[in-house]
This record gives C-alpha cells, sequence and structure tokens, in this order.
C-alpha cells in the first residue's frame, strides 16, 4: 500500500499568520550579542565622533545578525564581507544624498543589489533588509558629500565592533555551530522516525532533508586547514555520513509501510543528537535488539537499525580515525561566488525577479514619497524593503499587515520614551535594549518584533536628525502605512507568479536527477565511484529542496488555485520518487536489472519529463517490474496518474473560462442589440 499523501500546505491571510507564534526557540544568544553590539557601537562613535553621526555606527554593528549559524573560521570571513557591504551602502546612500530623487533612486538600487548578491551567495535572514537600512539612513546624516569619508568610516567602525561580538565566544565553544548541525539532523530524523505511517510523512520527510543537507554544507565549512585531519573532525565526518544514510534508509522504510515505528526508534536517534558533542550520551545499540526480533537480516527496517546501531558506536567514540573509505567530503569548502552569482541569473532562479521586484518597488515607494512631499520619504523605502522580504503575494500581505500594526504600536513606546527627553547615555541603552528584545522575538513573530524594532529606529533617527516628537510620530505612522500598501502592490503587481512558473521546470529537474540515478544505479556495467556518488546524492538533494521551497512559495503567488494546487500529488510523487532514487544509490551492492527494462525505464521517466514540459497527460503504457525496487514503480503510477488529473483539471477551467467568455459575449451583443432598438 502506498502511504497516503499529506495535507496540502498552505499559505493564508488571517488572524494566525499575523498574531501567532512561529514554532522554534527564542533567539536568547544572538539578543544579547545584538544589543551589546548596538550599545557598544553607538557609544564608541559618541563620545569620539558626533552624536548625530554616530546613528551610522550603531546600524554598522548590525553585522552581528548575519551568519549566526555557521562555523567560526567562515564566520570570521563572511562578516568581514558583510561589513564591506554596510560601508558600501553608507557610501552610496551618502553619494546619492544631494537630492530626495536620487535618494530614493540610490535606496532602491541598494535594495535590489543587496537583494540579488545576499540570495545568490545564501545569506541568510535578515539579508538585505538592514543593508538597506543603513544606506537609507545615510541619505540623512548631517554633513553632505564632504562627509561621505566620516559616515562610511563610523560605519566601519560599528561593523568592526559587530563582528568582534559575533565572535566573542568562537574561543569556548569553537566547535558548536557545526556540532550543532548534526545534531539538529539527528533530531530532525527522530520527528522523521516518528512521522512514519501518519499523515505529515512529506512534510516532515523535507524537514529532515534540509536539516542534513545543512549539516552537510556547515561541515563542510567547518574543513580548515589543520583541523580537517585531526580525529576529532574525523567523527564529526563519520556521524554526519551516518545521519545522511540513516534518513535515506528511513525514507526507504516510511515509503514501504503504512503503520508508525516502535518509539524506541525515534528516541534512539534523539540520543544520537545529544551525543555529538557528548560523547558519554551516546545511546547503547543494545536497545535496538528488541525492535529488531524477528525482522529479516536484509529487509529494509533491519537495514535502518544496523545503520542506527553503527551510528551509535562510532558516536559512543570520543575521536575516530582521521582516514578511512567513507570519510571525505568531495567537495571544495567554498563554492564559486562568480558560479553562484551567474546562476542567479539564470532564466530558472527565482533571484532575479525578486531582486528587481525588490529593487523596483522600494525606489518607486521612494520617488512617490518625495512626490506626495513625505519629508522623512526613506522610512517609506524601509518599510517596503521589509514588507517584500517575504516573497510571495500571501506573505507580503500578512508582512505588510504585521508591520503596520507594529509600527503603530511601536511609535507608541518610542514616542512615550522621547517624552521624556532623555540624555544620550540612556538613548543609547535603550536603543540597544529594543534592538536585543527584537531580535529574541522576531524568528518566531515578525509582528511582535516590528513593535519593538521601531522604537530603536525612532531613538537612532532623532539622535542623527532632530525633529518634533509629535511630528515625527505622526510621520513614521503615514511613512509605514504608505510603504506597507506599496510593498504589498509590488508584490501583486511584480512577477506575481515567479514560483508559479518556474514549478513545472523544478519537477523536471527532480526527475531528470533521478532518472540518471536509478540508470547508473541499476546498470550492472557502471561502477559508481566514491565521488560519483556523493555529487549524484548532492544534486538530486538540492532539487528536491528546491522543488518544496519552490512550490511552498507558489502557493502563495496570486493567482493560483488553477495552476498550483492541483499540482500537490504531483509534487509529492516526484518527491517520493527523488528519495528512493537517494535511498537506491545509498546501497552498497544494488541489484542490477536487464538493459532492457533499464531502457523501459528510462524511457518512463524521459515520458514524464516531456509531459510535465507540455503540460498533457503522459503516455506511460505498462512499467517494467522492477522486483527490487517495487516502490519505484509504485510512485511512477502514482505520478503518471496526479499528471492526469491535473492536465484535466486544466482542461475543464480551461473550457468553464470559454464558457464563460462566451455568455459575455453574448450579453454584450444582446445589450448593443437593445440598445439600436
Amino acid at each position: 500500500m502506498r502511504p497516503k499523501v499529506a495535507d496540502l500546505p498552505k499559505a493564508r491571510i488571517d488572524l494566525k499568520a499575523v498574531f501567532g507564534l512561529a514554532s522554534g526557540r527564542w533567539a536568547w544568544t544572538i539578543a544579547i550579542k545584538a544589543a551589546v553590539a548596538m550599545s557598544g557601537s553607538f557609544a564608541l562613535a559618541a563620545v569620539f565622533f558626533d552624536p548625530r553621526a554616530a546613528a551610522l555606527a550603531a546600524l554598522g554593528s548590525m553585522t552581528v545578525l548575519y551568519e549566526r549559524t555557521t562555523p567560526y573560521a567562515h564566520r570570521a570571513v563572511a562578516l568581514a564581507f558583510v561589513g564591506v557591504g554596510f560601508v558600501l551602502s553608507v557610501g552610496l546612500g551618502s553619494l546619492a544624498s544631494v537630492t530626495p530623487w536620487t535618494a530614493a533612486l540610490g535606496i532602491g538600487l541598494i535594495a535590489g543589489v543587496a537583494t540579488w548578491i545576499c540570495q545568490a551567495l545564501r545569506v541568510d535572514r535578515p539579508g538585505p533588509l538592514f543593508i538597506t537600512l543603513v544606506g537609507a539612513i545615510s541619505t540623512i546624516a548631517p554633513g553632505g558629500l564632504a562627509a561621505v569619508p566620516l559616515h562610511a568610516g563610523l560605519a566601519g567602525i560599528g561593523a568592526a565592533v559587530g563582528w568582534l561580538v559575533a565572535m566573542a565566544d568562537a574561543p569556548f565553544r569553537g566547535r558548536y555551530p557545526e556540532n550543532r548541525a548534526v545534531a539538529e539532523a539527528f533530531r530532525k530524523l527522530a520527528k522523521l522516525l516518528r512521522a512514519v505511517g501518519t499523515p505529515s510523512l512529506d512534510h516532515v520527510q523535507h524537514e529532515a532533508s534540509l536539516a542534513v543537507a545543512e549539516a552537510w554544507r556547515l561541515v563542510l565549512l567547518a574543513q580548515t586547514r589543520g583541523y580537517r585531519d585531526t580525529p576529532a573532525a574525523a567523527r564529526l565526518r563519520a556521524l554526519l555520513r551516518w545521519v545522511s544514510d540513516i534518513h535515506l534508509a528511513a525514507a526507504d522504510v516510511s515509503m514501504a509501510r503504512t503503520d508508525p515505528l516502535p518509539e524506541e526508534v525515534a528516541r534512539f536517534a534523539a540520543g544520537l543528537a545529544d551525543a555529538v558533542a557528548r560523547p558519554e550520551l551516546a545511546p547503547d545499540p543494545a536497545r535496538l535488539d528488541e525492535v529488531r526480533r524477528g525482522l529479516r537480516p536484509r529487509s529494509l527496517e533491519s537495514r535502518l537499525y544496523t545503520r542506527l546501531a553503527r551510528a551509535a558506536q562510532t558516536a559512543r567514540k570520543p575521536e575516530h580515525e582521521a582516514a578511512g573509505a567513507g570519510l571525505g567530503l568531495y567537495d571544495t569548502r567554498y563554492p564559486s561566488v562568480l558560479d553562484s552569482l551567474r546562476s542567479s541569473l539564470s532564466r530558472e532562479s527565482l533571484v532575479l525577479p525578486t531582486a528587481l521586484r525588490m529593487g523596483i518597488t522600494v525606489a518607486a515607494a521612494g520617488l512617490l514619497a518625495v512626490l506626495l512631499g513625505f519629508e522623512r520619504f526613506y522610512w517609506v523605502s524601509v518599510t517596503t524593503a521589509a514588507v517584500l522580504q517575504g516573497g510571495n503575494v500571501v506573505l507580503t500581505v500578512n508582512r505588510g499587515v504585521q508591520r503596520a500594526l507594529g509600527t503603530l504600536l511601536g511609535v507608541v513606546i518610542g514616542v512615550g520614551v522621547l517624552l521624556l527627553h532623555p540624555p544620550l547615555p540612556v538613548v543609547i541603552v535603550a536603543a540597544g535594549l529594543f534592538m536585543g528584545l527584537a531580535q529574541l522575538v522576531i524568528a518566531r513573530t515578525f509582528l511582535y518584533g516590528s513593535i519593538l524594532l521601531t522604537p530603536m529606529a525612532l531613538l537612532i533617527a532623532h539622535t542623527a536628525a532632530p525633529y518634533p516628537v509629535d511630528e515625527l510620530a505622526q510621520a513614521r505612522i503615514l511613512d509605514t502605512l504608505l510603504g506597507s500598501l506599496v510593498g504589498m502592490l509590488g508584490a501583486v503587481l511584480l512577477w506575481r507568479q515567479a514560483s508559479a512558473s518556474r514549478l513545472p521546470r523544478t519537477i523536471i529537474n527532480v526527475l531528470d536527477d533521478a532518472r540518471t540515478v536509478i540508470n547508473e544505479v541499476l546498470d550492472p556495467d557502471v561502477a559508481i565511484g566514491p565521488e560519483r556518488r556523493y555529487r549524484l546524492r548532492r544534486d538530486l538533494r538540492a532539487d528536491l529542496i528546491s522543488l518544496r521551497g519552490v512550490y511552498d512559495s507558489a502557493i502563495g503567488d496570486v493567482p493560483r488555485a488553477e495552476t498550483t494546487q492541483p499540482l500537490w500529488p504531483v509534487v509529492v510523487a516526484t518527491q517520493r520518487t527523488g528519495y528512493l532514487a537517494l535511498s537506491a544509490l545509498a546501497l552498497d551492492k544494488p541489484p542490477p536489472v536487464s538493459g532492457i527494462t533499464l531502457q523501459r525505464v528510462d524511457l518512463a521517466f524521459r515520458e514524464l519529463s516531456a509531459a510535465m514540459s507540455e503540460r498533457r497527460a503522459p503516455r506511460l503504457g505498462a512499467l517494467p517490474r522492477l522486483v527490487d525496487y517495487p516502490r519505484i514503480n509504485m510512485e511512477l503510477r502514482a505520478l503518471a496518474s496526479a499528471m492526469r488529473t491535473a492536465v484535466a483539471g486544466d482542461e475543464r477551467a480551461a473550457a468553464l473560462e470559454h464558457e464563460r467568455r462566451v455568455r459575455r459575449e453574448q450579453r454584450q451583443a444582446r445589450a448593443e442589440v437593445d440598445a439600436d432598438l
């Protein structure tokens, strides 16, 4: 029997999305770092330079918010480049401050370019937001063009303080980021094992794959010279290999059964997560003896439990042999920056339309604010950039509502503080406190984060350019409402179906990669070496993650019902086919098939890809029997059936639209005849 397809993921505009809390932990560490970095840089610049220009140093310290999960060796380099980005943003903003019109265009240019670079190079949130904010504030910093070097220098001082704070705990827990990533992969694996036989399987499968891919990325970044050859690094690589293999074995098991696994299996995987950094907490492999009793040695479940037990044996050792089979990562530590930027400009990438939407909408918002006479037009631009961080239309609307409500409440708090006429030291401490509290909650709810970010921004902006408090509050509210509205309009009008239009191509990419893997695994004349196996696995996993990412974004596009929602069974079947191909790739000695069978399987994959490309029902015929891989047959048949259903739905929708158009034309013709009479 085929496991039940998970419920359709839904992106909605509702009260829960606006006011609810997302799952996750409170970000205490980054909250403390953000508060210390902002207060420290603000105070340092205020003491040695003009307090009004010190706001740029406070904003430059926001480098501390970036690269918070990456290994420290990589983080040190990446944060330096983020700091350079802040300095360049300040320089460009200062140069563009000649007139309000050029300033508005400059802020839009900063937002668009920052979005392109951050997304192409996988810079996590806050991404381009604070780079845009720094550039916007620099357009009102005192001194004019002559002060551009000073402004850039202050931003550099702030970035340096942020760098120091971000790296402050490196001497005490130098291997925490990569250990945490591998442990998180084991925790998601435990969640996947609990989801076997439940309707949430397909969603949890994607989460587990994301965690495994992130663990690979971070462990790869951590392989610095002098560390990668140590027994400790070899142990971590061995655990990474085990969590990846166990994930694929679990994927195989999840496709083969419709009832849950024993709870002890999930608890065992969770125990492996605790043992990544503390070997003494590794679970005893004997705990799996009871669940293995009665299973055939070569069965899927037995293979899963064997890998869990061997991972526990590895985890129990504080060190591992520095060399050996299966310990190589077969990849470069730093992917090519030029290749990443070049691929982001391809027709299939979502990066380019997202960056163009950001740049055009932010520039348009600023120009509209200048045209309407808004003195602090830059707040309109910043609000628009914050709203567009949502990505698709639904998330952008939710984020726009959250931004507007959060700003309204935050202005009340900020004005209350400013009416007390606090001295500069109090302003410095309060700005840092609000910044820290905002970072504590913003990952779980943008609404409450906006409430706390608004007073911080008001304090800094008022310090940079003093303004009557009542007029400042009124302007901030109007700026936010206009910026939120323009941001939502930009999401609706510009590339609103960017994800939905790319979904068929993403499905085809997964099918093509899965076909390549299946052909090489089943062909008895092909010997797959370790490096080739790694690259096949990496590329197919990346396409599977991209598939769900594009679909999750596409369901928030407008309109979405006619093109995206009917494809959910197609996406699930494609995802399952991809994971089954990965599972076959993980086998040590996969059973081969005959040449005729291999050709028929290859033709089936090609026909499915062609049908998706042409948006037609596949003409699949009878699939060859894969005795050793029956679930691949099952998912290919399910994929063909789902594609036929989706095409039939498209044809029905087209027929209804044609019928409605005919009725409209008949009514118009009747009205014209009546008018003539």
